[in-house]
């Protein structure tokens, strides 16, 4: 058999922090499972995004700062792109990069989840 990719995970320190910052990314995780030591959810195509706690691991909490891991969330058009980057930002997440109009022809935007990953929300220009 050859291994599939099957699923990314997230290390956190805060696990319902992270899945309240997620939630507002439109991802369906139950109430109940922010006392969880592990937490996953379906995504379309059939990968799964999980996260765990670093205690539940019994290791350190990752140190907070990008270049852990990047996630990017493909919004309806430029306009959702502003309009979810400000809900984040409003929210008290960090914005990382302002929406721009970027060269590759796509409207982006990055904000930091509460464990300081890197989370990118883009749409095509030209919609």
């Amino acid at each position: 058999m050859t291994p599939r990719f099957d699923a990314i995970g997230i290390v956190v320190s805060d696990m319902a922090a992270s899945l309240a910052f997620y939630r507002r990314l439109g991802l369906d995780l139950p109430p109940g499972a922010d006392k969880e030591p592990h937490v996953e959810a379906a995504l379309p195509g059939g990968l799964r995004l999980m996260w765990d706690s670093a205690a539940a691991l019994d290791e350190a909490p990752p140190p907070p700062g990008p270049g852990r891991l990047g996630l990017a969330f493909l919004c309806d058009g430029p306009e959702e792109v502003d309009r979810v980057y400000g809900e984040l930002t409003g929210a008290g997440y960090e914005g990382v990069r302002a929406p721009w109009d970027a060269f590759w022809g796509q409207r982006y935007a990055v904000v930091r989840d509460p464990d300081g990953n890197g989370v990118d929300l883009f749409a095509p220009l030209g919609r």
